[in-house]
């Protein structure tokens, strides 16, 4: 998959491919403690914006990591947060998902819809290559991103040790299987 063009909705959610002109959203949305907090990758400057959105860039040309910028239509296309399904090759039957959500956004069910139509659209557009499984991984101690999982169908599945000094903290793995075929 290297269709940058690919579009998703979730009820006044718009998720699209990330853009150059995301940049003073991107910077507004990781001047944020919560962001600083709970993301590996920090964008604290104008120069890292640029770096990040050319890495998502780099990930739909290669296919190996599909990442939306999710928008709210309601709100004059406020973006609101991010999704992104990081595959391996195709043949391996899981992948994981990610997101995030803007500080003015959350409380709001953004994470929630977008994170289900990330899921829906990646088990229908990869079942052909195997895909069987997305996984979902975060600090144990992100209660937000674990009541996230669990609203999307992702259900605890182990308790990861931590990995010092990339991994501090001991984390959570969640799994949502893919659905069965219609007989």
């Amino acid at each position: 998959m290297n269709d940058a063009t690919v579009t998703l909705t979730a009820g006044t959610l718009l998720l699209r491919p990330w853009r150059r002109d995301d940049l003073p959203a991107l910077l507004a949305a990781y001047d944020d403690p919560a962001m600083r907090r709970w993301l590996r990758t920090q964008v604290p400057d104008a120069g890292e914006g640029e770096h990040w959105l050319t890495v998502q860039e780099e990930g739909w040309a290669s296919g190996t990591r599909l990442s939306f910028a999710a928008t709210d239509t309601a709100r004059d296309g406020e973006l609101v947060g991010s999704v992104a399904l990081n595959r391996p090759v195709p043949g391996v039957e899981s992948a994981e998902a990610g997101y995030w959500t803007s500080a003015g956004a959350r409380g709001r069910g953004v994470a929630p819809r977008a994170l289900g139509a990330l899921t829906d659209w990646a088990f229908t557009t990869f079942a052909a290559e195997g895909l069987r499984r997305l996984e979902l991984i975060h600090q144990v101690d992100n209660e937000a991103s674990c009541r996230v999982a669990e609203k999307s169908g992702y259900a605890l599945a182990e308790i990861l040790t931590a990995l010092p000094p990339e991994f501090p903290l001991d984390g959570h793995r969640h799994i949502r299987h893919a659905p069965l075929p219609a007989p």
